[in-house]
């Protein structure tokens, strides 16, 4: 449902806060929809969201849709799909600017009647005449949570365009005009916007409503200082999604992107952050995204989830790489999902860590095959503890492991030039979980056959790679 326009036919708009609650806290997040959603935008929406929850305050959504050109659908739809996915509820219905024009051009109208604003050929440009606001003299200033009072000459800000010649209202005058509407009381957004809100305030002053607070939050930078974007890496919510971050995780992370509970802590599940949030522990300087980081931190959520849940994200995941969970039966479904929940990090790399528990046509990792199996004596080694591992009548992970150390220690052969081959001709990686747990897991049979596998690769040179 579409929010219409409110008392359009008034010059100036009633003061919303004679109809609210002064006290409540209501912020927005006010996202413009002409394409994917970048992280540095969530994250503003993700620092509103917890202030207005901590401060049992009402956190609003307005689409600011004025850009029909290179405003889509598909573009709002990106927007509230990532807000979905992340659990940020708003309070109300979406405001969509687009259906607030009237609204907007009753109020340049107002400051054109009171001789705060002027029509002129902005640019000589011959297209009609556009309304333009007259920045008044002085001193422009306001008070930003974070940097304190702010001042700037209203000599160095030029007057404002807030009407086209075309009749389109400009961002600077809808969104004052809008956020009046909706009673906003604390505006956090980008400090890429400071140099708008000296404008705005000025707007706030000449339409008589009350200023809101400001608090600009810090760019969101890679390794060398500069705007993080897409040349970095992935930069845009659903790309995160998609590779298979956990909404908490990737929530948890990007609330420690410019602010800090203190304390050291960092793992955090929704309620904590919310308990713990305040602007003032927002960081002033710009924080470095950190992908080794949120690696680790989802994987420390992969780890917290409900056996069933991770289980069921396991199968999905194993079946998208084209992998059968039921090839062994439930109970060894069971043991992999136990085993493997401690180091998956990603559901996106399940396929490639875990594939090999359920085929013996499994691929190798080029690096690992040319590391620990194409090197001289490798093979012998590798028929050695082929032998040494069909003899055991137990194979138990601690029998499996005694036996391996005990044939190293008689035969004066380091442990890693043990282990390593026979991790690799195992499973094709050169990582993974505890050795002698996979291999008991893998059973004597399944293990013996795969290192003969290994062996005639090595003869032929050339490995199957992983998918």
């Amino acid at each position: 449902m579409l929010i219409a326009p409110k008392q359009a036919e008034l010059a100036i708009p009633p003061d919303p806060f004679l109809e609210r609650n002064v006290m409540s806290v209501r912020v927005r997040f006010a996202p413009s929809p002409t394409g994917q959603v970048h992280i540095g935008n969530i994250r503003t929406a993700i620092f509103n969201y917890l202030f207005a929850r901590h401060e049992n305050g009402e956190f609003l959504l307005r689409v600011e849709d004025t850009d029909r050109e290179r405003s889509t659908d598909a573009a709002v739809k990106g927007v509230l799909d990532a807000m979905a996915w992340l659990g940020l509820d708003v309070d109300e219905e979406p405001m969509y600017q687009s259906t607030r024009t009237d609204a907007h051009l009753a109020v340049a109208q107002d400051l054109l009647d009171r001789g705060l604003a002027y029509k002129a050929d902005k640019g000589d440009t011959g297209k009609g005449e556009a309304i333009i606001f007259r920045i008044p003299e002085g001193s422009l200033r306001f008070t930003d949570v974070l940097k304190g009072e702010l001042t700037k000459s209203a000599e160095d800000v030029p007057d404002l365009v807030i009407v086209r010649s075309n009749g389109a209202p400009v961002f600077h005058l809808a969104n004052v005009v809008d956020d009046i509407e909706m009673g906003i009381t604390h505006v956090i957004r980008g400090d890429d916007h400071i140099e708008n809100t000296y404008r705005h305030v000025a707007l706030y002053d000449a339409i008589g409503a009350p200023v809101p607070s400001f608090c600009h939050l810090p760019m969101i930078v890679n390794q060398h200082g500069k705007p993080y974007s897409k040349r970095d890496g992935s930069a845009f919510v659903g790309e995160f999604r998609d590779t298979g971050f956990l909404p908490d995780a990737f929530l948890n992370y990007l609330s420690l992107l410019g602010w800090s509970p203190g304390d050291d802590l960092e793992v955090m599940d929704r309620q904590r952050l919310i308990d713990l949030f305040s602007l003032e522990r927002i960081r002033s300087s710009a924080s470095q995204m950190d992908m080794k980081k949120l690696m680790w931190m989802n994987g420390e959520f992969m780890r917290a989830l409900p056996r069933e849940m991770f289980s069921t994200g396991f199968e999905q995941s194993l079946s998208d790489a084209g992998f059968d969970s039921e090839v062994h039966g439930d109970a060894y479904k069971a043991s992999v999902v136990a085993l493997m929940q401690e180091r998956t990090k990603l559901w996106a790399d399940i396929g490639r860590d875990s594939g090999f528990f359920f085929t013996e046509a499994f691929g190798f990792d080029p690096k690992a095959a040319r590391k620990r199996l194409q090197k001289d004596g490798v093979t012998e080694v590798l028929v050695a503890l082929r032998e040494l591992l069909l003899g055991l009548q137990d194979f138990s992970d601690v029998t499996v492991e005694t036996a391996v150390r005990g044939y190293g220690e008689a035969n004066d052969i380091p442990v890693g030039s043990l282990v390593n081959p026979l991790r690799v001709a195992c499973s094709g990686l050169g990582h993974g979980p505890g050795l002698f747990e996979m291999l008991s897991l893998l059973g004597q049979d399944r293990v013996c056959a795969r290192i003969e596998r290994a062996c005639a690769l090595i003869l032929t040179g050339t490995f199957p790679e992983i998918p």
